[in-house]
């Protein structure tokens, strides 16, 4: 059974191609991951399922409800995380969850709420302001305020950016919580890769509008997964001198070789390069996979410092 279904998701700004034919499906309880660098589309995918934005072209469903034509149906069953935590910070996380309980119609919420307040361990901080409370300890609250009216389909964007090591491991065990104790579905938008092999059954990578990659994270690293060797240089670099070692890429001082296995092959790239400043191997993982297909990394794309303070100086003139 499908929790989320996404057919031929087209989406334009004037000239510009946000989503350019996205087609996947979740199954009702699946943590499900999307990915991509900056650009490529999750966050307007997450838009059309969530009913923020109407696609130009093609169709989804949520919980088994057209998005546009039975978009209130639709919103009634999912829930909604941003990369931000969203919270009144004068109220106390009981006024806070009032003002959710009532904006979702939600009667009979308190039995319901302290629920999750036992369950994500805040019950006993329920009654101080939310200003006081941890980052960790907000974040759950906003977990638990976005499963106070029963949502079948919990969409997360980001949800874990600006967290720390340890409030991030921390989510990903409520994430686990979420899914196996209360049997939500999961669809999250994620930068961090460890994070993505450890909760998603299956990612979606996205790049450019489309979906290059479908399929569970080691059925990826199978099918798609190269060792990275990265090189820093300070100079010129002679491509061809690299080619028989495997795809090379060379920018802004940053050269990209994909191998087989990289402790075979390391001193002899490494060799062949003048000038390394610094070097960098990434065995294949996840991350790699990401890097063969689109060409970007998880750090983000590679951004041209002086080229961009010279846009800055043009435009201040």
């Amino acid at each position: 059974m499908e929790a989320v279904r996404a057919e031929g998701l087209v989406k334009r700004y004037g000239d510009v191609v946000a989503l350019d034919g996205v087609s996947f499906s979740v199954g009702r309880g699946e943590v499900f991951g999307l990915l991509g660098p900056n650009g490529a589309g999750k966050t307007t995918t997450i838009k059309i399922l969530t009913g923020l934005t109407k696609p130009t072209a093609g169709r989804a469903w949520v919980a088994g409800f057209d998005v546009v034509e039975q978009g209130l149906e639709a919103k009634k069953r999912i829930g909604w995380i941003s990369s931000e935590v969203i919270l009144d910070d004068d109220l106390t996380a009981w006024e806070n969850l009032e003002v959710q309980a009532r904006l979702m119609g939600v009667r009979g919420w308190r039995e319901r709420a302290a629920e999750l307040l036992k369950a994500f361990g805040i019950y006993e901080a329920a009654g101080r302001p939310v200003g006081k409370f941890s980052t960790g300890m907000r974040k759950r609250l906003e977990v638990a305020m976005a499963l106070l009216h029963g949502p079948e389909v919990l969409f997360m964007d980001e949800p874990t950016v600006g967290l720390d090591v340890g409030a991030r491991l921390g989510f990903w065990e409520v994430v686990r919580q979420i899914n196996r104790e209360f049997g939500v579905t999961v669809l999250l938008t994620t930068h961090y890769m460890e994070e993505a092999e450890s909760l998603c059954g299956r990612v979606a990578i996205l790049n450019r509008g489309r979906i290059v990659a479908l399929g569970a994270p080691d059925e990826l690293k199978a099918k798609y997964g190269v060792d990275v060797i990265e090189l820093e240089v300070s100079g010129p670099v002679d491509l061809a001198r690299l080619s028989r070692f495997g795809e090379t890429t060379a920018a802004d001082g940053r050269v990209v070789v994909k191998v087989a296995k990289a402790e075979e092959v390391l001193a002899d790239v490494v060799k062949a390069v003048d000038a390394v400043k610094a070097v960098r191997v990434r065995k294949a993982s996840l991350e790699t996979v990401f890097i063969n297909l689109t060409g970007a990394t998880f750090e983000g794309e590679h951004i041209d410092v002086k080229k961009l303070y010279m846009k800055i100086r043009r435009a201040r003139r």
